[in-house]
């Protein structure tokens, strides 16, 4: 994995707020998730795909709908209302990782 995305999925950063996306354990390794994300925000974890949460737009700035969530078979990428973004963080959050790309 390259460091700027292991980075991602490391500690809390100032960019790493929670999210409203997450997988579930239903996850069953498909891998279909992970090419689809614009943003590199899906990898494997130990166990199940992760989303690193400073690196996940839910397709804000790409796609209208969060595209992980359109391929998943098992439907295991969720909503998590415990931790809401509205649209407005999350296109900030995209352009954040538009400058980083750039740069």
């Amino acid at each position: 994995m390259p460091p700027r995305l292991r980075d991602a999925f490391a500690e809390p950063t100032r960019h790493n707020v929670p999210m409203a996306l997450k997988i579930t354990e239903a996850c069953v390794n498909c891998d279909v998730c992970e090419p689809v994300c614009p943003n590199s925000a899906i990898a494997l974890g130990t166990s199940i795909y992760e989303i690193a949460p400073q690196r996940c737009t839910e397709c804000v700035g790409h796609y209208d709908t969060p595209q992980c969530v359109e391929v998943c078979p098992v439907e295991c990428i969720t909503i998590d209302p415990q931790h809401p973004e509205s649209r407005v963080e999350l296109l900030a959050k995209y352009e954040v990782l538009v400058q980083e790309k750039s740069a």
